[in-house]
């Protein structure tokens, strides 16, 4: 991440997007010497312990990844996606009951990881969580690309609305119980004809979904590391703290 300056910004906007996602914009002039092209990265955002707000302020804040949708620099404007359903973790709950005027703490933004557009096809998938990355990505894919675009949505209304090139296929799979183990994003995915040539493939979602996605790409299909970038962005049944321990526990492991 570069920097771990800490960036104070209020509420600016609220808008529901779907069912199951509302855009936040926030606004401060803490954001003037924010990067530019920064869409697709990440920033941090740092939300009170519950010890702290019980008044034990040695309490570190607990920290939420989130990925850049939109940065204005002349109107110092960030806007960031949040999937909501339950206000079972702080970003959901915050992101459910913040109020315009609003403040909150950002650190960041992190790297953005976008695909080699000179690929000769693409493999996009994630589930709702990747829908920020994915969407930067799709606003930047030239004219003539092709290949799939695969998204894991909690139900048919939260089905984005597009502007892909006509040789790019959208698929969506439903499934409104993503707190359950299942291989519906990773069948769905193994599913799809394989393209001729050097094809690209940018895949994010949640841990269990991952790991055979995975294997499919870099052990049966031989997909080369520079033309692939596959993480895991939550894990079912684990806080984000836990997901991070996790991440490092398989990275040690491969």
């Amino acid at each position: 991440m570069s920097g771990r300056q800490v960036r104070s910004l209020k509420v600016n906007q609220k808008t529901t997007l779907s069912p199951h996602m509302i855009r936040i914009q926030l606004q401060g002039s803490a954001l003037k010497d924010f990067p530019l092209d920064s869409e697709g990265g990440y920033v941090k955002l740092l939300f009170p312990h519950p010890d702290t707000l019980e008044g034990n302020e040695e309490s570190k804040p607990r920290m939420r990844s989130y990925t850049v949708r939109a940065f204005d620099s002349s109107a110092l404007t960030l806007d960031l996606d949040f999937v909501v359903h339950g206000d079972n973790g702080p970003a959901s709950a915050w992101a459910l009951s913040c109020q315009l005027g609003d403040e909150i703490s950002i650190i960041g933004p992190g790297a953005v990881k976008l695909p080699d557009f000179s690929s000769d096809w693409f493999c996009l998938v994630g589930d709702m969580t990747a829908l920020p990355a994915l969407s930067v990505i799709v606003e930047r894919l030239p004219e003539t690309a092709k290949g799939y675009l695969v998204l894991e949505l909690l139900s048919e209304a939260d089905k984005p609305v597009f502007n892909l090139p006509k040789g790019m296929d959208l698929v969506c799979v439903i499934n409104p119980d993503q707190e359950s183990i299942n291989r519906l994003l990773a069948d769905k995915v193994l599913s799809l004809p394989w393209l001729e040539g050097r094809g690209f493939i940018w895949s994010a979602c949640e841990m269990n979904s991952m790991r055979p996605l995975r294997e499919y790409f870099l052990r049966e299909k031989k997909v080369s590391k520079d033309q692939i970038y596959i993480s895991s962005y939550w894990k079912i049944g684990v806080s984000d703290e836990g997901h991070k321990l996790a991440k490092k526990q398989e990275a040690s492991l491969s």
